[in-house]
């Protein structure tokens, strides 16, 4: 895919969903256009993100713009892995 997506903080706490529309995480963190998405966010995690309060740590993981397919108003979804 050859766009570019420069996500923001509008996009944290947007769930992630692969091709067959399940769920593999949420976005909890934006950096310098670059969403961190967590795996396995609990419930506190989810909430932060939500609210803007999430941090990108070693449970986090920077998604890569090649692997995006669609940004809705309320999630990611990924292309073909």
């Amino acid at each position: 895919m050859s766009h570019e997506i420069n996500f923001d903080d509008d996009d944290e706490g947007k769930e992630v969903v692969d091709a067959n529309g399940d769920t593999v995480g949420r976005i909890v963190s934006v950096e310098h256009g670059t969403a961190h998405v967590d795996p396995d966010p609990g419930l506190t995690d989810t909430i932060k993100s939500k609210l803007g309060w999430g941090d990108a740590d070693e449970d986090t993981f920077p998604l890569q713009e090649a692997k995006v397919a669609e940004v809705s108003d309320d999630q990611v979804r990924l292309g073909d892995l």
